[in-house]
């Protein structure tokens, strides 16, 4: 993600972790043009995955490895809050499950995987 987060309630990120990132990284390489750059991840990289043409990265490709270890194999996607922890409040008042978290990411950013109540897994992100 960027330094500066995008608004709150928008979209900041999609991550896609898979045991195999680098066989999926070479499929959607393959059907949707992405190039890659490889994230170290102490031992093993991730990836961001690179529209064609311009090189902007829009995705992330993850090992389900360490901390991404328990997540489902589906894209995620990060939603932008004002406050993680009322956020998740929120979500368990409401049916909601909070799946991981939250947990650090970087200084001053905080993440949480979440179940709303149908089932679907997003991540809320918070960014201080």
């Amino acid at each position: 993600m960027s330094e500066t987060p995008p608004p709150v309630g928008s979209i900041g990120w999609l991550d896609l972790t898979v045991p195999d990132a680098t066989a999926v990284r070479d499929f959607y390489g393959a059907v949707a043009g992405w190039t890659w750059t490889g994230l170290d991840m102490g031992g093993y990289e991730d990836y961001c995955m690179n529209q064609p043409g311009d090189g902007t990265t829009v995705a992330g490709i993850c090992h389900a490895r360490g901390g991404n270890a328990s997540l489902p194999p589906q894209w995620l996607l990060y939603i932008i809050v004002a406050d993680l922890d009322a956020s998740l409040e929120r979500c368990r008042a409401l049916g909601g499950e909070v799946l991981l978290g939250p947990k650090a990411m970087g200084p001053g950013k905080r993440y949480a995987v979440i179940r709303d109540p149908a089932g679907a897994a997003s991540a809320l992100f918070e960014s201080r």
